[in-house]
C-alpha cells in the first residue's frame, strides 16, 4: 500500500495506491474518486451498537466503507468535508486518540471507538473522544494546517484547537473563567501533561461561526 497527500495543507486528500487484495477503510462519503475495479463494502464495524456511538458522540459515519481492488492493483482518493491538512500515521499495535470528527482512513486493523473521559475537572460536562488503536496506516485531518507540538511537562490548547494526541499524555477539560469566547461563555481549555505529541490545527470551526455571527441575516418584524 503506497499514499500520497495533495494539495495540503489547505485543501488536501490523499491517493492510496492498493495491490489486489489490500483494503483500506474510510468513513462513509470521504472518497472523491477511485478506479473502476474497486470493490466497495459497507458495514458498520464493529457492530450497531459501535455504529451508534461513533455517530452520535463523536460526529463521525454510522456505517464505514471498505474499499479492495479487484483482479489488479487500484487506487482511491479521499478527501474530508472541511478544507484543511492530513496527517499519516503508521501504527503498529498502538493507540492515539482523536478529536471528534477527525478520523478519515484506515487500515482494517485499526479500530475505532468511542471513549467517555468523565467529567474530567468541567461541572456537568463531559468529553468524548474517538480511541485508534491497532497495526496499520491512520489518516487523519483537520480545519487548517496541522503542526506536531512535543509535549514534556504541560501544555494548554483552546478545545477547538487540539486534533490528536499520544496516550501517554494526560489531559483535563476545564473553563478558562477569565477568558470568554463565543457569546460570552467560558472558553474550554484542553490541558495536557506528561510527554508526547498532540497534534492542533490551524483554524477552528467555532471561531469562524464567533467571526460570522454579526453578519448573519436578521429577519425584522414590520412595524
Amino acid at each position: 500500500m503506497d499514499y500520497h497527500i495533495e494539495c495540503n495543507p489547505t485543501y488536501s486528500a490523499v491517493e492510496i495506491a492498493l495491490q489486489a487484495g489490500e483494503s483500506i477503510v474510510s468513513e462513509a462519503g470521504a472518497m472523491a474518486w477511485m478506479t473502476s475495479n474497486m470493490q466497495t463494502k459497507t458495514s458498520t464495524r464493529g457492530g450497531v451498537m459501535a455504529g451508534l456511538k461513533r455517530a452520535l458522540l463523536t460526529k463521525e459515519s454510522f456505517f464505514q466503507n471498505t474499499y479492495t481492488p479487484q483482479g489488479d492493483s487500484g487506487s482511491v482518493t479521499f478527501a474530508p468535508g472541511s478544507s484543511g491538512d492530513i496527517v499519516a500515521m503508521e501504527l503498529n499495535n498502538e493507540e492515539l486518540f482523536l478529536e471528534k470528527g477527525a478520523y478519515l482512513a484506515s487500515g482494517e486493523d485499526v479500530n475505532c471507538n468511542s471513549k467517555w473521559d468523565g467529567l474530567k475537572g468541567i461541572f456537568n460536562q463531559g468529553m468524548f473522544v474517538l480511541r485508534v488503536t491497532g497495526t496499520g496506516p491512520l489518516f487523519f485531518h483537520s480545519y487548517g494546517r496541522i503542526e506536531e507540538i512535543d509535549v514534556d511537562g504541560e501544555y494548554v490548547t483552546d478545545n477547538g484547537y487540539a486534533v490528536a494526541w499520544e496516550p501517554s499524555l494526560s489531559y483535563t477539560l476545564t473553563r478558562a473563567k477569565k477568558i470568554r469566547s463565543f457569546l460570552f461563555a467560558d472558553q474550554l481549555l484542553l490541558k495536557f501533561s506528561g510527554r508526547g505529541r498532540v497534534w492542533v490545527q490551524s483554524r477552528s470551526a467555532r471561531v469562524l461561526a464567533n467571526w460570522a455571527h454579526p453578519f448573519r441575516p436578521v429577519q425584522r418584524d414590520n412595524d
